[in-house]
């Protein structure tokens, strides 16, 4: 199967994997299943190290450089139709990171991987 990895989870798979439930665990080391991150995800990455709220050394850069050459992501690309998408999909917020990963699950047909009981409300899309 394809997943898209929500920001949360992939940074869990990289700092803190206790934290993420066995059967997300099972699914994300599981070799014959493709995993992807949005480039959204990189970008809140960076807002979360901007904050202080994680650590990326020795750059900011250079980590996130390491983190996609260790993780076994392909970048889901963003696009004109993701932009779109991300206005029509049905969310009872507005976060717009949110909106991007959401939308950017449909237009790839992945499954998205999240434990935000809010984008879990999103019917264009399947979640686990």
């Amino acid at each position: 199967m394809k997943y898209l990895l929500d920001t949360h989870i992939w940074l869990w798979s990289l700092l803190e994997p206790d934290r993420i439930d066995d059967n997300i665990l099972e699914i994300l080391r599981n070799d014959n299943n493709e995993l992807f991150v949005s480039p959204i995800t990189i970008w809140e990455t960076l807002i979360l190290a901007e904050k202080g709220r994680i650590e990326l050394r020795p750059t900011h850069e250079e980590w996130i450089s390491e983190a996609i050459r260790r993780s076994p992501v392909k970048e889901a690309k963003l696009s004109h139709s993701i932009a779109v998408k991300s206005r029509l999909i049905a969310l009872p917020h507005k976060d717009p990171a949110d909106r991007f990963i959401a939308a950017t699950a449909w237009e790839y047909g992945l499954t998205l991987i999240t434990k935000d009981e809010r984008l879990r409300e999103a019917q264009q899309i399947n979640v686990v």
